[in-house]
């Protein structure tokens, strides 16, 4: 990606804050419900929203904590940026696998990039991502604080898988 353009020059990363996290990838297995389909069969645009949801959950767990834990420690972390190229197609019964990781990360924010992969296809047939901005309780933006960063930088491989 290339450095932000402003009045004053060019920025680097480090100074706009932004570091390039590319964590390990987690995959979540489903499969494609018949209320998860449209009138023609093919799986409905929105519900690719609730996969990406499930997926970043098992992220976490994957890391040993949870969104629930995040909120006991006073922060939420809505979606403000929601974006998704559909590429093939998703069908009732099929079994997908969303792949999920931690690509970047700001002062305040995170974006998690997915991949759905249509296993009886054998490729990616969605791409996306959400940018988060983690929020107090007064819901205003806040610093990511060093405990939780340690949280997001964590290797699944180091934890034990919450269930």
């Amino acid at each position: 990606m290339s450095d932000r353009k402003t009045r004053f020059g060019r920025l680097s990363r480090h100074e706009l804050g932004i570091t390039v996290a590319m964590s390990t990838m987690t995959e979540e297995r489903l499969r494609v419900r018949y209320g998860d389909t449209d009138m023609m069969g093919h799986a409905y645009y929105a519900n690719y929203l609730y996969w990406f949801e499930q997926a970043r959950g098992a992220w976490c767990r994957d890391r040993g904590f949870t969104y629930k834990g995040l909120e006991e420690m006073g922060y939420k972390l809505p979606v403000v940026e929601v974006w998704a190229r559909y590429k093939g197609e998703v069908k009732y019964d099929d079994w997908i696998v969303v792949r999920v990781w931690l690509a970047e990360r700001k002062r305040a924010a995170i974006q998690f990039r997915y991949e759905v992969v249509n296993e009886s296809l054998g490729k990616v047939v969605t791409e996306g991502y959400t940018w988060h901005v983690f929020v107090g309780e007064e819901m205003k933006p806040v610093t990511i604080s060093d405990a939780v960063k340690s949280m997001l930088d964590r290797e699944p491989s180091d934890w034990e898988r919450l269930p």
